[in-house]
């Protein structure tokens, strides 16, 4: 029996095919599996010549705070409600979630039953502000999200994707009317890594990204750093010119990479690094580049790119001074992009 298949839902990102295969339509791998068996993901599965997906469970749900996410151009010091499920659609060496990412490890988890109600009205008690799609990669349960999501709507709350950006056409646009936020990986720029590591396909990651934005979801870009995988000037430059490409304003997180899952063979990235990929990146165009994972590492806060005022002061995850505006303007008149209010 596919993975949880009790838990599961007729999709709508799908397309029949001779033979009773049938294409999924949520991811860039396109897979089109056959009777009885799975997509990539492990998750989304023929049955009957119909795509069945998760639906009506959590791997689990808790509030963070919209900066773990990390948003920093969302809502500052706004909590969040973040759920999961289980699957994912790579298989990254270093993911630091591959006890629910892969099926075969989460086999013997136990799903928490709930509904997209329940859910949203959980994060309107806790006062959240946004309910966000986590832990795993959202695409691969994205019927589940979108349901959560338009309930959360309901009650006046912003929702949003941590995602790996593998995205398509079909996904984006039945998503759109339900979510505002997507936080995409720009994992390296480096095809031969980006399949051999993560098993997926530089450039669709990168149409998928292009996509995602002229969608017209609000962006934030993350880039865990990793020691002799992606974090050469070269690389770092190429990264940072092709988010710049689609908009200087993109917000770009560069973040501290520990030792974890199948990559364990290198250190962790010295805060040195995060601030010398910083310098490329600004050097490139964007305007807003960040530095995480490391405690009292620079790097941290918003400065007005008019004025050079600190507009937004944080420490980790907290934010300690706020002076923009409800529209996201800074004292001098710049306007900062983002969801402010």
């Amino acid at each position: 029996m596919p993975f949880h298949e009790e838990l599961s839902r007729e999709t709508v990102l799908r397309k029949a095919l001779p033979g009773g295969r049938v294409r999924c339509l949520a991811c860039a791998h396109s897979c089109a599996p056959a009777e009885g068996q799975a997509g990539i993901c492990g998750v989304r599965f023929n049955r009957g010549g119909k795509l069945r997906a998760p639906w009506g469970y959590v791997s689990g749900a808790a509030p963070d705070p919209i900066e773990k996410k990390p948003f920093f151009h969302v809502l500052p010091g706004a909590r969040t409600l973040s759920f999961g499920m289980y699957g994912c659609n790579f298989h990254c060496g270093f993911c630091q979630n591959w006890q629910i990412a892969g099926v075969k490890e989460a086999v013997a988890l136990n799903p928490e039953k709930t509904s997209p109600e329940a859910l949203a009205q959980a994060a309107a008690a806790a006062g959240a502000r946004a309910v966000i799609s986590t832990y795993n990669e959202p695409l691969i349960t994205a019927e589940w999200g979108a349901a959560v999501f338009a309930a959360a709507k309901k009650l006046g709350l912003r929702t949003g994707f941590v995602s790996n950006g593998y995205a398509t056409p079909e996904a984006a646009a039945f998503l759109r009317p339900h979510m505002d936020l997507w936080k995409v990986d720009l994992k390296s720029f480096n095809a031969e890594n980006y399949r051999k590591v993560c098993g997926a396909d530089l450039a669709k990651v990168l149409k998928g990204i292009e996509l995602i934005k002229a969608a017209g979801f609000w962006v934030e870009a993350v880039t865990l750093l990793i020691p002799d995988f992606n974090d050469s000037d070269a690389e770092i430059a190429k990264m940072a010119a092709f988010l710049a490409g689609l908009s200087p304003d993109i917000p770009w997180h560069l973040t501290a990479f520990h030792p974890d899952h199948l990559m364990t063979d290198r250190g962790p990235t010295p805060g040195s690094t995060l601030l010398r990929a910083r310098e490329i990146a600004l050097k490139q165009g964007l305007r807003y580049v960040y530095c995480g994972n490391i405690s009292g590492v620079a790097g941290q806060n918003t400065n007005c790119p008019s004025c050079g005022r600190e507009v937004i002061t944080r420490e980790g995850f907290d934010v300690k001074k706020n002076l923009l505006g409800e529209n996201g303007a800074c004292p001098c008149g710049h306007k900062i992009p983002g969801i402010w209010s």
